[in-house]
């Protein structure tokens, strides 16, 4: 097992039924006693759950915040991603084979690991927070299997656009260096403001993230290697192939998105509020200073409050009260 990010950790692999690689668990519970609320959070197309939702910024983040909130919060990394079992085909060369991990790849892997959690606390359904791409993968989840999820939150969500030229097929799988990403995380903060995310920050994230690939400082530049199917379905969306059916979702949902997310704009926003038809319970929240990347941001813990509002409820109608015997 990988060295633990907080001594009360608790890892857990669960293998393929079908003799895939492995995914990986990670939970931490609230110090303090509390309900029995559980959240899963999904991550996206480019880094792991040690980079995103459990990664500390200054020795706290936002699974603390979560633990405070009286949260139990379990986190994965899909196969190819941080401490999940690889692809064999990621042995080989990147264009041997179609693009690995699509969302309908891994959407029985995301119903696996809800259902152990859910054994593990003996409850019916859990909360979610996905992340981009993490979206997608949840929200193929959410419409094949709603009786196990009780709200969800998107969190910079992917959504179709009206593109219908044909997608190009992207390779098995891809390297992702950190200009890449630095270059990514930065370019939507208008120039006119202060930097959103802060460059000491990077650097100790950036120096993890190459960690999450053994091989990634034997690339030049270094590099992490990651499933391309991800990134092919972030294209098939922006091409008018989304692949699921927001209407399908029958569950309580929030986006969430920063002011400055060029890859949730407030069309896409939009788009997917209205087509959320049956979803009983729904929630659009742009918040100011921030990007897709806003968990790494200064603005992290409106994000954070935000999320842990709609997961808490108590926004619907309490039940009516019966007439006195």
């Amino acid at each position: 097992m990988p060295a633990k990010l907080d001594p009360r950790e608790v890892h857990v692999r669960l293998p393929c039924p079908n003799r895939g690689p492995d995914l990986f668990l990670r939970y931490l519970g609230p110090e303090a006693a509390a309900d029995n609320r559980v959240v899963l959070y999904v991550h996206g197309a480019t880094f792991p759950s040690a980079l995103s939702v459990a990664h500390r910024f200054d020795g706290d983040g936002w699974r603390d915040d979560l633990n405070r909130a009286g949260f139990h919060v379990w986190a994965l990394d899909f196969p190819g991603f941080g401490e999940a079992g690889v692809y064999p085909q990621m042995a080989r060369s990147e264009e041997d084979g179609p693009p690995l991990g699509r969302a309908s790849d891994v959407c029985p892997r995301l119903e696996q690991a809800v259902r152990f959690i859910c054994d593990r606390h003996g409850l019916d359904r859990i909360s979610i927070i996905a992340h981009s791409w993490g979206t997608i993968a949840t929200g193929l989840f959410a419409e094949r299997c709603p009786d196990l999820i009780d709200r969800v939150v998107f969190f910079g969500p992917i959504v179709q656009r009206p593109n219908t030229d044909k997608a190009a097929t992207l390779p098995a799988w891809r390297t992702i260096t950190l200009q890449h990403q630095w270059d990514r995380f930065v370019k939507d903060v208008p120039s006119s403001r202060p930097p959103a995310l802060s460059a000491r920050h990077f650097d100790g994230w950036g120096s993890r993230y190459l960690d999450t690939d053994p091989l990634s400082r034997r690339r030049d530049p270094f590099a992490v290697a990651v499933p391309s199917g991800p990134a092919q379905d972030i294209a098939e969306a922006w091409h008018g192939r989304l692949a699921y059916d927001p209407a399908a979702i029958r569950t309580p949902l929030a986006i969430l998105r920063g002011e400055w997310d060029s890859l949730c704009t407030d069309e896409d926003a939009r788009w997917l509020f209205d087509a959320l038809s049956a979803s009983p319970l729904k929630r659009d929240v742009k918040l100011g200073h921030g990007t897709h990347v806003m968990h790494l941001e200064a603005g992290r813990y409106a994000l954070y409050r935000e999320a842990e509002a709609f997961l808490k409820a108590g926004d619907e109608a309490p039940a009516p009260i019966g007439p006195r015997s």
